[in-house]
């Protein structure tokens, strides 16, 4: 019965839409929740632009960081991918927060900078070890 249970949520949890839709809503609410002391609509104005923005860095990540990789050898290998990762995202990330007019720009992209970097050196070094295998 546990295994007739899991199989559906394994499956789920592949989803790309799942992933997109969590990332949307988990960055989202951070971002509306970052801009909280600023009057209404410009929380949720944050929160529908980060929920956005890291909804479509979820689609992208994983295979920019696969294509980058591809294109280093050695140490570069390593640090190269997720380095550009990151400063793509700060940049993306600032520039339509501020052409968005969010008002903390810093905190709102502070916690979704940070997951998607993180993701991106960690999946990064998993392609990096099975490379040297």
């Amino acid at each position: 019965m546990v295994g007739r249970m899991i199989r559906p949520l394994a499956r789920l949890m592949r989803s790309s839409v799942v992933h997109v839709a969590f990332a949307f809503l988990a960055m989202g609410s951070w971002a509306t929740f970052a801009n909280r002391a600023h009057p209404m609509p410009a929380p949720l104005q944050a929160g529908l632009i980060q929920g956005a923005i890291s909804a479509t860095i979820t689609l992208i990540l994983k295979r920019s960081i696969e294509y980058l990789a591809s294109r280093f050898t050695g140490l570069a290998a390593l640090l190269a991918p997720p380095a550009i990762a990151g400063l793509v995202s700060v940049s993306v990330l600032t520039v339509i927060h501020t052409i968005g007019g969010t008002p903390e720009i810093g905190r709102t992209i502070a916690v979704p900078l940070t997951v998607a970097t993180s993701y991106a050196a960690l999946y990064n070094l998993s392609l990096w070890r099975s490379r040297k295998a």
